[in-house]
């Protein structure tokens, strides 16, 4: 364990969760000139999930901070000009291109173990990188087909030798495609000038810690490493020499770190009121969200249906710095309804209206419709307020 040294500053919960806020695009204006490619620069990565209710999470993290920005401009922000690319980080994530070269400590950890999980079949991994040479970026399927005939899970010899290429780091994951991966080969989507392993694992894991601490504000020890997902033992080698500075929090009852950008400049301006993907940074860990915000938040899409509590994809409320309640959304045509609603009390129900009423405009629904809320006696003024 690493012991930290004396800390620079003493921070309550609220000024912990101010930062945090401000750090991830939440308190204060946000940076409309910069868009959506700023949003991914200053998180370092947005994660991506095959579920999609209202949208994909990877589009619903920059309508969180930015607002109604237009989900075909999302797509073209991630995967035009050259600016993103997929690979592993928090999970399956939407990088900054210019993080290429902090990564090669996972390539070569991939690298360092080539037999995993598929047996690749003689010759598959050569044919593979021929086809992209010669035929440009393509889908699995247009390589050869993602499967065989059997499971789910049984990838064919094409699929396994275009991912191993992938982890390996000479194929590139370029754009999704009907949510397909696209891949390319790294030669031709990398700038020449990114395309190099030449940091040591040491110099890569230093600087991803230092860009997890500047994207949180502020965390423990398990919160910056979870970020990118790297051991906790690689992030006490390097903490010291990270640029991040040791601070307490009340409450927290461990040691933590933070960027000193945020601690120099007293965390100001409009509290962002939305629906959060439960796959967002400022909420994917759920015990740094219990410690900033007193919120206890599951995921229950993958619960059998009679053991859920909040519904299949319960999304908090973010209101004034503060959850406040959860929506569990759908569309049926042109309308917004909200499976369930938990709310926190009657002061969350103008938060929770104005929530609504924005996601269904950013989404093309012209109507919002509550099936359930946990208070009955509140839907009279929730109602009034959605009108």
């Amino acid at each position: 364990m690493t012991t930290a040294p004396r800390p620079a500053a003493e921070l309550s919960a609220d000024d912990a969760r101010r930062i945090a806020l401000r750090a991830q695009g939440f308190l204060g204006a946000p940076d409309r000139r910069a868009g959506v490619r700023g949003v991914l620069r200053a998180l370092g990565q947005v994660q991506l999930d095959t579920i999609s209710v209202l949208a994909r999470s990877h589009e619903l993290v920059p309508y969180a901070r930015l607002g109604a920005v237009g989900r075909p401009a999302v797509e073209k922000a991630y995967w035009s000009e050259a600016h993103a690319f997929e690979y592993w980080s928090h999970a399956a994530s939407i990088l900054p291109i210019e993080e290429w070269p902090h990564f090669a400590f996972r390539r070569r950890a991939y690298r360092d173990r080539p037999h995993w999980h598929h047996e690749l079949s003689p010759g598959a991994y050569e044919k593979v990188i021929a086809q992209l040479r010669d035929e440009g970026p393509l889908t699995a399927t247009e390589l050869g087909g993602a499967k065989n005939k059997g499971e789910w899970w049984d990838w064919s010899d094409s699929k396994i030798a275009v991912e191993r290429a992938l982890m390996f780091g000479e194929v590139v994951v370029t754009e999704r495609r009907g949510w397909k991966r696209v891949y390319d080969l790294a030669e031709r989507a990398i700038p020449p000038e990114l395309r190099h392993d030449d940091l040591d694992d040491t110099e890569c894991v230093r600087r991803l810690v230092r860009q997890a601490g500047e994207a949180l504000g502020v965390g423990t020890r398990a919160d910056i490493a979870d970020y990118h997902r790297i051991k906790t033992e690689q992030f006490d080698a390097v903490v010291e020499a990270s640029g991040l500075v040791p601070v307490t929090v009340a409450g927290w009852g461990k040691p933590a770190w933070a960027d000193p950008a945020a601690l120099a400049t007293e965390p100001r301006g409009r509290h962002r009121t939305t629906l959060l993907s439960p796959f967002d940074s400022l909420i994917w860990e759920r015990p740094r969200t219990e410690r900033i915000f007193g919120f206890t938040h599951r995921l229950e899409a993958y619960v059998p249906k009679p053991k859920r509590i909040h519904g299949y994809f319960a999304m908090p409320v973010l209101a004034g710095g503060r959850l406040v309640g959860r929506v569990d959304p759908a569309r049926e045509g042109s309308t917004l309804v909200a499976r369930q609603i938990t709310l926190d009390g009657p002061k969350a129900v103008p938060a929770v209206a104005q929530a609504l009423r924005e996601a269904a405009e950013w989404v093309g629904c012209d109507t919002v419709a509550v099936e359930r809320l946990n208070h009955p006696h509140l839907a009279a003024p929730l109602l009034k307020a959605l009108a």
